[in-house]
């Protein structure tokens, strides 16, 4: 298992983890270049909400969709708050946030289905994305995990939230954690390292650690070892380990751009089942 980033073509390309079998579903998470945007959100901004030219992002959509043999209109995207809210969504769903902000389905920060054909999307430009299969029940989840939702334990809660509404067995999830920024760039303050200590009290001392420029925390462990409690197998568990502030010419990054920036994509759609 791997997380490989490839090329689809006009220097478009994709992230993807080599565990999620292909054929019955696609997905892919979008790296910064092919895209329309001008500076400071070149070039495949996928984000409506940064102020980039709409069309431009609907352009970039349009492009990365279609090579990932999807319709950029039929997407179903939230507007994101750092929260831990997780919402499943169906058919009639389709289409929500795909061209509009303002028709994005509100305060949401996970989105979970077993809909055929309906393309899950959340934006990113350092918080980690999360993506869940469960190849038992055919369902699908991508959730967008920050400090914030990382200590509000969002993929603990996605896992649950797949459970309840498909079925889905913890042990038989496959998850995989997207680039992100790593544990060498993330530092954080006294405030929000509380907020590690108070969330993970049994193993905060793996999760953060005294350097140098100050204290550094690992969002990468953090949400694997919440996974883990939650019930997913450490085996079905994929972190690509790409810290998108050390490679941002490849992926948007809001500390190494400045704030302001573009966002990446994570995509999911189950195709068939």
């Amino acid at each position: 298992m791997s997380f490989v980033l490839e090329h689809l073509h006009s220097n478009l390309w994709r992230g993807k983890f080599t565990h999620f079998p292909g054929g019955v579903l696609e997905h892919g998470i979008s790296a910064r270049l092919g895209g329309v945007s001008a500076a400071p959100y070149s070039a495949l901004n996928m984000g409506l909400h940064v102020g980039d030219d709409p069309a431009k992002v609907i352009e970039n959509r349009k492009r990365f969709l279609h090579a990932l043999e999807l319709k950029a209109e039929e997407v179903c995207s939230p507007q994101q708050v750092h929260g831990t809210k997780v919402l499943r969504v169906n058919w009639e769903d389709r289409g929500r946030g795909a061209l509009d902000y303002a028709a994005a389905i509100e305060d949401t920060d996970a989105l979970i289905t077993n809909a055929l054909g309906v393309p899950l999307m959340l934006c990113f430009a350092d918080c980690v994305p999360l993506l869940f299969f469960d190849p038992e029940n055919g369902a699908i989840g991508v959730a967008h995990a920050g400090w914030k939702g990382t200590v509000g334990r969002i993929g603990e809660k996605t896992v649950q939230a797949m459970a309840a509404e498909f079925g889905t067995e913890p042990a038989k999830l496959l998850v995989g954690i997207g680039p992100s920024i790593g544990p060498e760039c993330f530092t954080v303050g006294e405030e929000v390292a509380e907020k590690f200590r108070e969330a993970f009290p049994d193993y905060h001392e793996k999760l953060l650690s005294q350097r140098e420029d100050g204290l550094h925390a690992d969002l990468w462990a953090a949400n694997r070892l919440q996974l883990e409690e939650a019930g997913v197998a450490a085996e079905n568990i994929e972190c690509a380990e790409v810290c998108t502030s050390c490679e941002h010419k490849w992926y948007f990054s809001y500390r190494a751009d400045g704030g302001d920036t573009g966002r990446l994509a994570a995509v999911m759609a189950l195709k068939k089942y």
